[in-house]
């Protein structure tokens, strides 16, 4: 799977990955919920980090279709909130 980390560039992820990335996004959708800013900056990093430790970047000058768009390691609760879906950023 190729995904874009907006702002960065795009990794190609295996699927076995999404288990650990479920559960982060899962942390991330329930710090939402509670507005918990500290929780959301700290598990946002640690989704995008587990992203870029995991998948293999491609070259900077080659365009994939996305099939998964994760916000910038800057993006606020709010914008955040505006990109999700009912599935959270992870599909299921």
């Amino acid at each position: 799977m190729i995904v874009r980390i907006m702002g960065e560039g795009q990794v190609k992820l295996a699927d076995s990955h999404f288990t650990e990335l479920n559960k982060l996004d899962d942390e991330l959708l329930a710090e939402m919920e509670t507005g918990d800013e500290e929780g959301f900056r700290r598990t946002l990093a640690a989704l995008l980090d587990a992203v870029r430790r995991l998948g293999e970047p491609l070259p900077d000058d080659s365009l994939e279709p996305s099939e998964l768009i994760l916000p910038s390691p800057d993006a606020t609760l709010e914008e955040v909130r505006a990109m999700l879906s009912d599935d959270g950023l992870i599909p299921g």
